[in-house]
């Protein structure tokens, strides 16, 4: 009876043991899953600087480039960029310190030291994150909308605006809530002094910012394409969509290179976790290369794009980024030696997969995401992903697999490895290959094994002769939410993916090394603690636009008499900052919160340093009538001009008509249509052109048949002499016509290339032609009011009695 005990209870032990391992496995599969998001670096105009973590060296930003945990960006003097993660886009204007504590599929994390941040949330999901940490404060948003974050250079101020949505500050030990149309100015590292006022007007940063929100509502591409697709706003300046039996409504670039084929115009990079990226050359090269798939209809290369969000009876599963969606080629016979599984060739080849062909990440991941990075981004069902990953993961047989693309014109793109992995240009280095070899080639899923170099982890930017300032990367900020640890050195990264056989190694392996760099960048973050929340409303209970008679924007501060502010809460409050309806000095420094600035009742605020700026400057607090304040901005001030000579003038343009905004839409897209149909009749013609041509070449197969008898019967040479004798005149006379068809089928590129040229040049003249037109029709629709407005007191006076004497 006992042993039976004995043996039960071992049984009951063995099966607990494995429950509890089996779930920690599981979960430790997942753990090592990367983000399925990155943010794409989609505009960089002036000198903007750019940081990979783990390196101290900063170079030229590169267009496309992914950004992830720990990258760094600097815009200078004049300098602007812009930044997309798919549910929001971020914005810089110059002189600003830009840093991602933490970017993953919940959270957005900010490092925000100085500079102006403008940021467009289009949707948030229940479990997302958006936080901005500045030095003083933790900017959290609440709901989609349209906000803009200030830090003034001494990093003591930040500025909060909230066009639309809404957010919370926390700092201090204390948490304001910024509603709709309002700007807060919070002074103060250990304790805010906030001011929170009605939004002001726009400035020409602010302007440039609706001006891309606005490319990107109206962008036609929404209709094919899912919004969380990062980059799919620039596919329509650059391309036209065209319905394809097969494959459903694919989009076709505009390009003017001969031969061009996907994959081909970039570079490579190392970005971790993810291993080998492509970063590619076109304005519109993002989403293309790291979503979707590709595929050639009648000999033009079209991207099938992912589904968007509303389809009817399709399960939506939000598109995973992937760094290169191809396939990589090569083995021991072929020519260029490119080495696939551990070989140490010279050379590497890849080409795009097509549509319903799986992609298997090089990096370690569960078979979950396996599952999601192939069904969000092409047409395929669980069963074929899993039957893929078992034959070419699990038991790697590759051999019973065909790829469409492998066999398409110019599919295949080869370049030697030091190019690879210097991050050179692949369009400017290329290998030739050839085609029968190509199309007999091993295949792999996966990227070679090839450790990456520090030039890898920089990518193509150029070296910059100046830094950033110090206090960009010593200035700590304030986090309402504990970012991860700092990714670790390049430089251990690098001898952990030696050790790996040139492998990314996995998100938990990396976790584990100790990296030098983890306490010092830890050190710049500085938790807020527990706050009391303040409601913006208190303010304004005090009266009609008056402040209250005390020093009030410090919480806590008691009032003149000694009496206690009955309005004023515990944890710290709003008490004394300006009315939304009041306005103050435009002029003060952004640094300042009203510095300088009596009361309305002209008791002195001894809590607030003076300002230079407002010095003599008249006071207009508590004046009824006053339109709001500047709200300390950094932008010129124009009260030296009259003002109907002011920028904007307060005054917000008259809206124009909406039925001509249709009908200007309506123009622009009739205009695309026409020139994606001419392009596609032009585009027929060169390859009809091209056909011709390779049609007059010489039999190359008689001669590689020629060229292995040869080889393959040495000792018969001497003996068949006057054979190849003749054999060599007839092989000069194919050298000479192959020379000439070379020729030819160059002047033939040429003129296509001529061709592709001028239609660009004519298509651009025409959008301008429409531009102008659509322009000077706005132009009509806006001075139509303006002329009536002022007709209007003219005629009143006229119609008054003359007063005589």
């Amino acid at each position: 009876m006992k042993n039976h005990l004995f043996k039960l209870t071992s049984i009951l032990g063995i099966a607990l043991a494995v429950a509890l391992v089996v779930p920690q496995r599981a979960l430790a599969d997942d753990d090592d899953d990367p983000p399925s998001r990155v943010a794409r670096l989609s505009y960089a105009g002036g000198t903007v600087s750019f940081n990979p973590a783990g390196t101290d060296d900063w170079v030229s930003a590169v267009v496309n480039r992914p950004m992830t945990t720990g990258d760094k960006l600097w815009t200078d003097n004049g300098a602007r960029a812009e930044l997309n993660i798919g549910s929001a886009v971020i914005r810089l204007s110059s002189n600003t310190g830009f840093s991602f504590l933490n970017l993953d599929d919940r959270m957005a994390q900010v490092r925000l030291t100085e500079g102006t941040l403008n940021l467009r949330v289009r949707h948030l999901e229940s479990d997302e994150t958006i936080e901005i940490d500045t030095p003083n404060l933790a900017f959290s948003i609440l709901r989609p909308g349209n906000y803009k974050i200030d830090v003034n250079e001494a990093g003591d101020s930040t500025m909060v605006t909230v066009r639309d949505g809404e957010g919370e500050v926390t700092g201090g030990g204390s948490a304001y809530t910024i509603h709709p149309r309002e700007t807060g100015t919070f002074s103060g590292i250990d304790q805010l002094d906030a001011d929170i006022q009605r939004f002001s007007d726009d400035d020409d940063f602010d302007r440039w910012c609706s001006n891309r929100d606005r490319r990107a509502d109206r962008s036609q591409s929404s209709r094919y394409v899912s919004s969380d697709v990062i980059g799919y706003e620039d596919l329509d300046e650059y391309g036209g969509w065209r319905p394809v039996p097969e494959y459903g409504t694919v989009w076709f670039p505009h390009t003017t290179v001969v031969g061009w084929a996907p994959y081909r115009y970039g570079h490579w990079v190392w970005v971790s976790p993810w291993g080998w990226t492509w970063v590619d050359d076109a304005p519109w090269g993002f989403a293309p290369f790291h979503y979707g798939r590709w595929v050639t209809v009648a000999g033009v290369w079209g991207w099938v794009p992912c589904a968007p969000r509303a389809v009817v009876g399709v399960a939506y599963v939000r598109p995973v980024y992937a760094p290169a969606l191809v396939a990589w080629v090569g083995g021991p016979h072929f020519s260029v030696g490119i080495g696939i599984g551990g070989g140490g060739g010279a050379g590497v080849a890849w080409f795009p997969l097509a549509p319903r062909e799986v992609y298997v990440p090089s990096y370690r991941v569960s078979r979950t995401y396996v599952t999601n990075v192939n069904v969000s981004n092409t047409t395929v069902n669980n069963v074929v992903v899993n039957n893929y990953y078992n034959n070419v993961v699990v038991n790697k047989n590759v051999t019973n697999i065909r790829y469409v693309n492998q066999t398409a014109p110019n599919g295949v793109t080869a370049t030697s490895q030091q190019n690879f992995t210097s991050a050179q240009p692949v369009g400017h280095n290329m290998l030739r290959v050839d085609r029968r070899e190509v199309e007999t080639a091993q295949v792999n899923a996966t990227t070679p094994t090839v450790t990456p170099q520090q030039r890898s982890v920089l990518g193509a930017g150029e070296p910059r002769g100046a830094r950033p300032p110090a206090r960009f990367q010593e200035r700590p900020v304030v986090a309402k939410t504990a970012p991860p640890p700092a990714p670790v050195s390049f430089v251990k990264q690098q001898q952990e993916i030696q050790a790996n056989g040139g492998r990314p190694p996995a998100v938990s392996q990396m976790r584990r090394v100790p990296g030098e760099m983890v306490q010092q960048e830890r050190s710049n973050i500085k938790m807020a603690p527990p706050a009391g929340a303040v409601s913006p409303q208190d303010a304004r209970a005090n009266g009609q636009g008056q402040r209250p008679n005390y020093n009030g924007n410090r919480p806590g501060q008691p009032l003149p008499n000694g009496q206690n502010n009955p309005n004023q809460n515990p944890a710290g409050n709003n008490a004394g900052r300006q009315m939304p309806d009041v306005q103050s000095n435009s002029n003060r420094p952004p640094a300042s919160n009203n510095a300088g600035q009596p009361p309305a009742t002209g008791q002195v605020n001894s809590n607030k340093p003076p300002a230079p700026n407002n010095a003599g400057a008249p006071q207009q607090g508590g004046q009824p009538g006053n339109p709001p304040a500047n709200n300390g901005r950094r932008e010129r001030s124009y009260n030296d001009r009259p003002s109907n000579a002011r920028p904007n003038n307060g005054n917000s343009a008259p809206p124009v008509d909406p039925r001509v905004e249709q009908k200007q839409q309506q123009q622009l897209e009739q205009l695309r249509q026409r020139q994606d149909q001419e392009r596609q009749r032009i585009e027929q013609k060169q390859i009809q052109e091209q056909q011709k041509v390779q049609q007059k070449n010489p039999d190359d197969a008689r001669r590689s048949q020629i060229d292995q008898r040869q080889q393959q019967q040495p000792q018969q040479i001497d003996q068949r002499q006057a054979q190849q004798q003749q054999k060599a005149q007839q092989t000069n006379a194919d050298d000479a016509r192959r020379q000439q068809a070379a020729q030819r089928q160059q002047q033939v590129e040429q003129r296509q290339q001529q061709q592709l040229q001028q239609l660009e040049q004519k298509h651009t003249q025409e959008q301008q032609k429409l531009e102008q037109k659509q322009q000077q029709e706005r132009q009509k629709q806006q001075d139509k009011p303006a002329n009536k407005q002022a007709n209007k007191p003219q005629k009143e006076k006229d119609d008054k009695p003359h007063n005589r004497g």
